[in-house]
């Protein structure tokens, strides 16, 4: 795939300004010591990214590549995106909502069934054009998923750090593939600051360190996504499980970059956050209507991917949901393991805890009124239930055995419906 023309300009602090060459592996402002984002010539991608072009493209993430920071052709994670947007009317029905409610099903994400492979798609087919032969990762679990099956795919050595207690799915969502799995022990933010270290030691592609200005734009894709599937139009709230808060301020990006280029209309949405209860410093900085986040030091939750308690974009995803005139819930891990069912069992989608906190985040948002029930919304799903499915134990009950035969399962039938008032299904026509 031969190379094509380059649309980002420049890396740039994102408070001071200050811009950086895009050729330079570099992540952090050295005038404000933030993060970098990435500077686009949005002229020329004017000119060459119409709607015609992108429909003309195949359903991956990469029909939106002009805005996406990569300079040849996409080497890592080609089919990556292009998830369902879901017509959620059951639980539309379940929440009260009388409006257009939306699910954003990243559970079914290629390859490993998690927008982390959106964003790992990115950095590691930039990491590839700057020549880095090893990739590595700081992970709550989904990133290390993704960074493993990404770098097998690609031919690269791969190192993948943890904290010690992650959930065994995910563990072993990252040993199958053949990574070096280094589990710390510590909670995320101690994995992510060793992590620093070693990138600076060992001069390795960190997705998430080194990396981050190019892999946190992957994420825009999701919003670009949401736009596309609702017929070029925005919707007016969206609901974001916040980890680091990159995805919630990405998804923003997005839809404003579609503005600039008209391919949506110039209207407001409403960005709405999600945290666990045991880990929320951006929810409760939003609730104080502050944007000073507090960290917290010891996560308490059992939704590990959110637990990032000095989350890297805290200050900007609060920023955002406030001035957009949203506002942020942090669900109970009660009301997450609830949600996760109501979602099973409205929808047929089987989300992780994180997605759980989604949909909690909305029902407390609807019921306290801060989520308009009568306007379309949007909920983000990040990822799939399989991976947290310890989250579910005890949760449900089984019926024994019965013996292969008629009379054993009409004695089962019969004592279903007599203790849950299942009714008796009326005769049905022989199949010809």
């Amino acid at each position: 795939m031969g190379a094509r023309k380059r649309y980002f300009t420049a890396l740039k602090g994102r408070e001071s300004g200050k811009e950086y060459s895009p050729d330079e592996v570099r992540y952090v402002c050295e005038f404000d010591f933030g993060p970098l984002e990435v500077k686009y010539d949005y002229e020329a991608i004017a000119r060459d990214l119409t709607i015609k072009v992108i429909e003309s493209r195949g359903p991956n993430m990469w029909r939106y590549k002009e805005l996406l920071p990569i300079v040849g052709e996409p080497t890592v994670g080609a089919q990556a995106g292009f998830t369902p947007l879901v017509k959620a009317d059951r639980l539309a029905d379940r929440l009260g909502v009388t409006g257009e409610l939306w699910v954003k099903n990243d559970s079914v994400c290629y390859p490993t069934l998690s927008f982390k492979d959106r964003v790992v798609s990115v950095a590691l087919s930039r990491s590839k054009e700057f020549g880095y032969k090893i990739v590595a990762c700081a992970s709550t679990g989904n990133l290390a998923n993704s960074v493993a099956a990404n770098a097998a795919a690609a031919g690269l050595e791969c190192y993948v750090f943890i904290p010690h207690d992650l959930e065994p799915g995910k563990v072993l969502g990252s040993l199958v593939y053949g990574a070096n799995v280094i589990r710390v022990d510590g909670p995320y933010d101690k994995v992510n600051r060793l992590c620093s270290e070693v990138a600076d030691k060992y001069k390795w592609a960190f997705a998430n360190v080194n990396m981050r200005p190019y892999y946190a734009e992957g994420s825009k894709t999701m919003g670009f996504e949401i736009a596309e599937q609702l017929g070029w139009r925005l919707p007016d709230s969206v609901v974001v499980p916040m980890a680091s808060g990159s995805l919630l301020c990405k998804i923003e990006k997005a839809f404003n970059e579609f503005k600039k280029l008209g391919f949506v209309e110039n209207t407001p949405v409403r960005m709405y956050g999600g945290q666990a209860e045991g880990c929320s410093p951006i929810a409760q900085a939003v609730k104080k209507g502050i944007d000073l986040i507090r960290p917290v030091e010891k996560p308490d939750t059992i939704v590990k991917s959110l637990a990032i308690g000095n989350p890297a974009d805290g200050f900007y995803a609060a920023r955002s949901i406030q001035d957009s005139g949203g506002f942020s819930e942090n669900p109970s891990d009660e009301e997450t393991v609830a949600a996760i069912r109501m979602l099973a069992e409205c929808e047929g989608i089987f989300a992780e805890t994180a997605g759980g906190v989604t949909v909690a985040a909305a029902k407390r948002l609807f019921d306290t009124g801060k989520l308009d029930r009568k306007g379309c919304t949007v909920l983000c799903i990040t990822g799939n239930g399989l991976k947290t499915k310890e989250c579910l134990d005890g949760q449900f009950t089984t019926y024994d055995a019965i013996a292969p035969n008629l009379a054993a399962f009409d004695k089962l039938f019969d004592s279903i419906g007599n203790g849950h008032g299942a009714a008796v299904p009326k005769a049905q026509p022989a199949l010809a």
